[in-house]
C-alpha cells in the first residue's frame, strides 16, 4: 500500500519523467482527478510524503533540461540527415512538419470531443444512479435519513480505486516503448510514463470527473446540513408507499427544540465527510489488493471502438432525454419513491441539466485549479457556485408567496424544472468525490483550512438564502409533491 509519492504526480513532473504529449486533446494539468497523488500511503514512507503532497504537483509546460532523446530517434535522425540531399532535406522537412502539426491538430480535435462526449454520457449515469441511490437508502427505520450520504460514499470509493488503479489503462505500446528506449531496469520511468498515459486517455476523465464527480454532490449535502440546522430533514414514518424526501415534516416529526439542531448539524458532517474520506482510501487499497488481477482495458478497443461510439450516444442520449421531458405526460397522481410521475418528473428534468454542470465544473477546474496550489479554486468556485444556485431554486419551489407561478413550487412543470436544476445541474456542478480526493492530498494545514472555509462558505450561502425565507415566511412542501 505505497503511495509512490516522490513520482506519482502527474500535475508535475521531475526530469527524469516523461512529459505526456501537449498536443493530445485538452491540457489536464488543472484536473485534480487527474494530478492529484495516489490517495494510498505508506507510513514507512514518511520521507517521501511532502513529494506527493497537491501543493507539489506544479504545472510544467516543457520537459526538463536533463531529459535525454530516445536512442532509436537519434540514429534514425542521423540516417535521414546523412543520406538526404540538401534541397530534399529542406522540402521533405516543410511538408513533413505541416503534415505533423495537422495530425497533432485532428488529435488533439478527437481527444477533446471524446472527452466532452464521455463527461455528457457518464453525467447521465451519475445523476441517474444518485437519484436511485437515494430513493433505496430512504425507508421507516433507516440509520441516516440525509439522502446523498451512500452516493458521496460509493463516488468517493470509486474515484479512490481509479486514483491508485494502475492495471486498468496499461497501455502496451508506452511500456514496450519505454521499455525498448530506456531498459527494463528503469521501473520508475515505466510507471511514471503509464501514469502520464492514464491522465491522456478519455474513458478515464470520463470517469473520474464524469461518472463519479456526478454521482456524488456537494450542494446537497450542504443542504442536508442547513435542513439539519432548520430540523428539517425528512423522517421516513408510516408505511413505505408515504415516504417522500421532498415534503417539509410536520411538527409530530421534528426535534421538540432547536438546541437538538447542533446535534444534528454535527451528526450530518461527521458522517458524510468521514464516510467519504474512507471510501477514498478505501477503493486505493482496494485497487493495490486487487492490483494482480486487474485486467487492462485494450488501448486499441477503446481508440477504434468505444470512443467514436461516445459522441454519437452522447447526442443520441440528450436529444432523447429532452424528447422525453416534452413528449411524455406531466400529471400528479402519486408522489411515492418509485412512482411513474416521480421519475418522469423531476429525475427526468434533472438529466436534461445534468451535462451542462458536469462540463461547466470541468472547465472551472482546469482554468481555476492551478492558480493557487494550497487551494484548488477550481473546484470551490464550483461547489460554491452550484450550493448559491440551489439555495435560489429551493427557495422559489418551497415559497408559498409566489403562487402558482410558472417559476414556483406551485406550478407542476415550475416545480419539477427547479428539482431538475437543483439534482441535475447543481448535482453535477459540485462534487463530493474530488473535494474530499483533494483533502485527501494536501497538506494537513492547507487541507483543514481548504475543507473548513468550503463548508463554512456554502453552509453560510444557504443560511442566508433559505434560512431568511423559513424563518420569517416559512417553507412549504412544493406542488409537485404534495399529497
Amino acid at each position: 500500500m505505497r503511495r509512490f509519492s516522490s513520482h506519482s504526480s502527474q500535475r508535475a513532473r521531475s526530469p527524469q519523467e516523461p512529459q505526456g504529449n501537449e498536443d493530445d486533446g485538452l491540457q489536464m494539468n488543472g484536473l485534480d482527478e487527474v494530478t492529484a497523488p495516489s490517495p494510498a500511503y505508506d507510513s514507512s514512507e514518511k520521507t517521501l510524503r511532502r513529494h506527493g503532497c497537491l501543493e507539489n504537483q506544479l504545472p510544467t509546460t516543457s520537459p526538463g533540461p536533463s531529459e535525454p532523446a530516445r536512442p532509436h530517434e537519434a540514429i534514425a535522425d542521423a540516417q535521414q540527415t546523412d543520406h538526404a540531399q540538401p534541397g530534399a532535406l529542406e522540402g521533405s522537412s516543410s511538408h513533413s512538419q505541416q503534415t505533423k502539426r495537422s495530425l497533432r491538430h485532428l488529435r488533439k480535435y478527437l481527444t477533446t470531443l471524446y472527452t466532452l462526449s464521455y463527461l455528457i454520457v457518464f453525467s447521465f449515469i451519475g445523476t441517474l444512479l444518485r437519484s436511485a441511490i437515494a430513493s433505496l437508502t430512504l425507508y421507516p427505520g433507516a440509520p441516516v435519513n440525509t439522502s446523498v450520504l451512500w452516493a458521496n460514499v460509493g463516488g468517493s470509493f470509486i474515484m479512490g480505486f481509479l486514483s491508485e488503479d494502475h492495471r486498468l489503462f496499461r497501455s502496451k505500446e508506452v511500456e514496450s516503448r519505454v521499455l525498448t528506449d530506456y531498459g527494463a531496469d528503469d521501473k520508475d520511468r515505466l510507471k511514471a510514463s503509464l501514469k502520464a498515459h492514464k491522465k491522456t486517455v478519455p474513458l478515464y476523465i470520463g470517469l473520474t470527473t464524469g461518472f463519479c464527480g456526478c454521482l456524488t454532490s456537494f450542494s446537497i449535502f450542504v443542504r442536508d446540513v442547513f435542513l439539519a440546522l432548520a430540523n428539517l430533514l425528512p423522517v421516513p414514518l408510516g408505511p413505505y408507499s408515504d415516504v417522500s424526501m421532498y415534503t417539509i415534516p410536520g411538527a409530530a416529526a421534528r426535534a421538540p427544540n432547536g438546541g437538538y439542531s447542533f446535534m444534528a448539524i454535527v451528526a450530518v458532517l461527521a458522517t458524510e465527510i468521514a464516510l467519504s474520506l474512507s471510501s477514498i482510501f478505501l477503493g486505493a487499497h482496494v485497487a493495490i489488493l486487487l492490483a494482480r488481477w486487474t485486467p487492462a482495458i485494450p488501448h486499441v478497443f477503446l481508440r477504434r471502438a468505444l470512443d467514436p461510439l461516445m459522441p454519437i450516444l452522447a447526442c443520441f442520449s440528450w436529444v432523447a432525454v429532452i424528447c422525453l421531458v416534452i413528449l411524455l405526460p406531466h400529471v400528479h397522481k402519486e408522489n411515492s419513491l418509485w412512482s411513474h410521475e416521480m421519475w418522469r418528473g423531476p429525475v427526468l428534468f434533472s438529466l436534461v441539466f445534468a451535462p451542462v454542470g458536469c462540463l461547466l465544473r470541468f472547465f472551472l477546474s482546469l482554468k481555476l485549479n492551478s492558480r493557487i496550489a494550497s487551494f484548488p479554486l477550481g473546484i470551490f468556485a464550483a461547489n460554491i457556485a452550484g450550493t448559491l444556485i440551489l439555495g435560489m431554486a429551493y427557495d422559489l419551489q418551497h415559497a408559498s408567496s409566489i403562487g402558482p407561478s410558472l417559476l414556483g413550487g406551485g406550478s407542476l412543470i415550475g416545480c419539477r424544472v427547479l428539482q431538475g436544476i437543483m439534482d441535475g445541474f447543481c448535482g453535477c456542478l459540485t462534487t463530493m468525490s474530488t473535494w474530499v480526493l483533494e483533502l485527501s492530498d494536501l497538506r494537513r494545514r492547507h487541507a483543514y483550512v481548504y475543507g473548513i472555509v468550503s463548508v463554512a462558505v456554502a453552509s453560510g450561502l444557504l443560511i442566508m438564502e433559505i434560512g431568511s425565507l423559513k424563518w420569517t415566511v416559512g417553507l412549504t412542501t412544493p406542488d409537485c409533491f404534495a399529497r
